[in-house]
């Protein structure tokens, strides 16, 4: 009976010690105030906790108020910095490769496969950014622009004869079928699966919570990535197997690296740059693209504004029916400041992370080495003292100001040497769409639009909208 007091014991101040440690983490200097949660869990469920606001993540402003702009917690088994200070954002993003890497959790690289280009660094990374380029960048969009607009104009016609349309959806797999034709000469009629449909089993669990069982949305997910990958790699097979029919797209272009001699570009690595290429090239942008409409509905004056500009683009062609050029699409100032502010707004990316190589002193801080940080957008994008009445949308905030790439204040298109790469083709795609939508149509909210945030933005009602083709007269 004795040792089983004393086994007890010894358990008890073990499990004690433990959770001292938990709490309380060993560090070379001081850590940023904050707490680590619950052993193992941490505070993963707040974090993941759904939401409904529009201002920054409860999660976050809670603890900013209670801590200041630099907290530590603890999320999915990690300890992490998190960071609303855009000192220390611009730190992170400018010593990426010194003192930080790219870096998320486990569970999300069990989404994105462990060679993503997101958990790819030095050379590597920027070979495939290289790669990614020659798809995204300004010469091969300048080509795309016809098609783009043709799918544009194609689809609102489409969609102005039906009673009504989920916009989120609707733009979505538009996006989706112009990418995947580009990418991989994909074309859902002639398909013998539908590719975009495990991309939607892949989107609902994409920020979950990581519970692998069957019936989670997380594990939706990774069947959703299983079936997109196993359709990639029998696509791959497919072209191997017939190497003298060309077709113009980036996989061509992918297996031409694979093929050469001395190449440092694998299968697992070329497989995975297809499936996120894929995925962020249409999400985010549809996501982003009815919001926009969303704010539009809402704001009859900014609606004016922007109907005007691309008004007077048409009145300025020697023919209208012609179409849309480079010169007109870099012409669209107050547009661009319109796309500035719905992203801004949206925050549609709720955290970038990165990990520290080695103790790293900040504002009599000490971050230490192995630590996650995870730099938060929406605390940057909502800062009253950056933004006068940072929940307002308006476009005009923008005036005189960069509208281009990314500062401490403006993040949503990522940071530094990992900006994103496909931020060109994502703008294209919004001003060319805006353009179709406010010069033929009008259109009138019928439901849905609330929006849900858990962290990622989500709209769990869609946006229902009725289009109609405008008269001459209007």
């Amino acid at each position: 009976m004795l040792m089983l007091w004393i086994g007890a014991l010894v358990l008890i101040i073990c499990i004690s010690r433990w959770v001292y440690y938990w709490r309380n983490p060993r560090c070379n200097g001081k850590l940023p105030p904050g707490s680590m949660g619950f052993p193992l869990l941490g505070e993963t469920l707040q974090f993941f906790t759904p939401n409904t606001t529009s201002d920054i993540p409860p999660f976050v402003k809670e603890r900013m108020k209670r801590y200041g702009p630099v907290f530590k917690t603890s999320l999915v088994g990690r300890p992490v910095i998190v960071s609303a200070d855009p000192d220390l954002n611009h730190f992170v993003f400018l010593q990426e490769g010194q003192l930080f890497q790219s870096w998320y959790p486990d569970t999300f690289t069990e989404i994105f496969g462990r060679q993503n280009v997101g958990s790819l660094h030095g050379f590597m990374y920027k070979y495939l950014k290289n790669m990614v380029l020659h798809l995204f960048g300004p010469e091969s969009l300048k080509k795309m622009l016809p098609e783009v607009e043709e799918t544009a104009c194609r689809r609102l016609q489409r969609w102005s004869i039906q009673e009504t349309v989920e916009l989120k959806e609707a733009t979505a797999g538009m996006i989706f079928d112009l990418t995947a034709k580009k990418l991989i000469s994909y074309d859902q009629h002639n398909a013998s699966q539908n590719l975009r449909e495990n991309f939607v089993a892949f989107i609902q669990g994409l920020i979950s919570f990581p519970l692998d069982i069957p019936g989670t949305a997380y594990h939706k997910c990774l069947e959703g990535r299983k079936n997109a990958m196993k359709m990639l790699k029998n696509l791959l097979n497919e072209r191997r197997a017939m190497p003298g029919k060309s077709r113009s797209d980036f996989f061509d272009f992918v297996l031409e690296e694979l093929q050469k001699e001395g190449t440092i570009l694998t299968e697992a690595i070329a497989l995975d740059l297809m499936f996120v290429l894929l995925f962020a090239s249409f999400e985010t942008t549809s996501l982003a693209l009815t919001l926009a409409v969303k704010f539009l509905s809402d704001d009859a004056s900014v609606l004016k504004k922007l109907r005007e500009e691309h008004e007077a683009i048409l009145q300025n062609r020697e023919n209208t029916d012609s179409g849309f050029t480079w010169k007109e699409y870099k012409s669209m100032t107050y547009t661009f400041q319109f796309i500035n502010e719905t992203v801004r707004l949206a925050n549609i990316v709720p955290g970038i992370f990165r990990k520290s190589l080695r103790d790293i002193q900040f504002k009599g801080y000490t971050i230490p080495a192995g630590w996650a940080v995870m730099v938060c957008p929406p605390a940057v994008h909502l800062n009253p003292a950056k933004y006068q009445d940072p929940l307002t949308f308006n476009p005009s905030r923008w005036e005189g100001g960069e509208i281009n790439g990314a500062s401490k204040n403006f993040m949503a298109f990522g940071g530094g040497m990992r900006f994103c790469v496909g931020t060109d083709f994502t703008k294209v795609q919004m001003a060319v769409f805006l353009h179709c939508l406010v010069t033929k149509y009008r259109w009138e909210p019928i439901k849905g639009g609330n929006i849900l945030r858990t962290p990622g933005l989500q709209f769990p009602d869609g946006y229902h909208v009725r289009l109609m083709e405008k008269t001459r007269m209007e």
